[in-house]
């Protein structure tokens, strides 16, 4: 238990209910959730396996100091007291990220800022030389996050945000995030339990997420590189064994994931982003318009997907959607459909009641995970026959 200490999970809106049960499926104690984020208690070891394994994390924080700052010279003299010889060499390179909720703080790039200052000042003034700034690569990326007076320090174990899994190399116009795509498929129930589809699948971001779920694949087995792997107590055996005993958890999938999407270059990108994460023998990408197709299988389909809107493509949405709405209804019973949008006006055009509403962000876009029923026959049917 010494070895325990607390971290933080950052995380989507909407996200915090799944992520922390992801946390408490993966063995983590004292989780408590917060608004966009988790925290929660465990050791190095698991701070690797969250990196590795949680869906819908973005950032694994591990909280260093904490403390009330009321000028720019307090923060400057509490940053510079700490001791970050323990965590970088003088010959190594660090980036800050910051985030400002505060009246005495307006701007978080000058908290950026005043935050390297005071560190390699500390440098300067112990060893006559001081560290690098590197915003890329760097070999220790602080966070601080000032709430009105008070500042939390972090060590970043993640680097960049956990939504670049590693398989991506290609993108349509605007890919959707890796971690909002796990997010909206856990929100729907999605654990692989029959066939599924996304009708305008882009480069590939769900059907891949779907895949990786349905057969329990670590969301980041493709990464390249987590930022503590450069940090001083960095234990690439331990790292490996946790790596290993993920693999290990892998399960077979037995039903069809498909995507479709009507330009060929998207196809051509999803089919290349599904060969890069190593799920070609899962996934099957084809050239197809949503609203020419029909549902291919006898039995229950989850379809999720993430249309097009006003400011992604120039289309007539509420025309869009009610093609939408059209198909689902004469070519799709039997299926539960989900989709996000962010235009609450082309909703109504669907012409089908959303049984589920659920509120989240896609970007700086507000938007609606929706789910709608299609029954097989009549929905009096339907509940007759169940």
């Amino acid at each position: 238990m010494a070895n325990n200490f607390k971290m933080i999970a950052k995380t989507l809106y909407g996200f915090e209910a799944i992520l922390a049960k992801e946390l408490l499926d993966l063995g983590a104690m004292d989780i408590k959730q917060g608004n966009r984020m988790v925290s929660f208690v465990g050791d190095k070891g698991f701070m690797y396996k969250a990196n590795l394994c949680l869906r819908t994390a973005i950032k694994i924080l591990k909280p260093y100091e904490s403390f009330r700052v009321n000028s720019e010279q307090e923060l400057y003299d509490n940053i510079k007291r700490l001791p970050w010889e323990d965590f970088l060499d003088v010959n190594g390179s660090l980036a800050i990220d910051s985030a400002v909720h505060s009246d005495i703080f307006t701007h978080s790039q000058y908290v950026a800022l005043k935050t390297k200052d005071a560190i390699v000042d500390r440098f300067r003034d112990r060893y006559g030389k001081r560290p690098d700034v590197d915003l890329d690569f760097p070999d220790l990326r602080i966070n601080i996050h000032i709430e009105k007076n008070y500042c939390n320090v972090s060590l970043d174990s993640s680097g960049d945000s956990l939504h670049k899994r590693g398989y991506r190399g290609a993108t349509n116009i605007a890919p959707i995030n890796e971690v909002l795509a796990a997010g909206m498929l856990l929100l729907s129930g999605w654990q692989g339990q029959c066939d599924f589809l996304d009708p305008m699948c882009g480069s590939g971001t769900i059907p891949i997420e779907a895949a990786m779920i349905a057969c329990n694949i670590p969301p980041n087995i493709n990464r390249k590189e987590f930022a503590f792997e450069k940090w001083k107590d960095w234990d690439e055996d331990l790292f490996e064994k946790i790596e290993e005993s993920a693999m290990k958890k892998i399960r077979d999938f037995n039903f069809k994931i498909k995507g479709y999407d009507k330009a060929p270059s998207a196809v051509m990108k999803a089919r290349e982003n599904v060969k890069n994460a190593n799920l070609s023998d899962f996934i099957q990408i084809e050239q197809k318009n949503f609203f020419e197709s029909e549902k291919e299988n006898k039995g229950y389909l989850h379809m999720l997907f993430n249309p097009p809107y006003g400011e992604r493509l120039e289309i007539d949405v509420e025309e869009f959607y009610a093609k939408i709405g059209d198909t689902l209804k004469q070519n799709y019973h039997g299926t539960h459909a989900w989709f996000i949008a962010t235009n609450f006006d082309a909703i109504k055009s669907v012409g089908l009641r959303a049984s589920r509403k659920i509120k989240l962000f896609n970007g700086p876009l507000e938007g609606r995970l929706l789910k709608y029923v299609i029954y097989e026959g009549s929905k009096k049917k339907s509940k007759q026959d169940n």
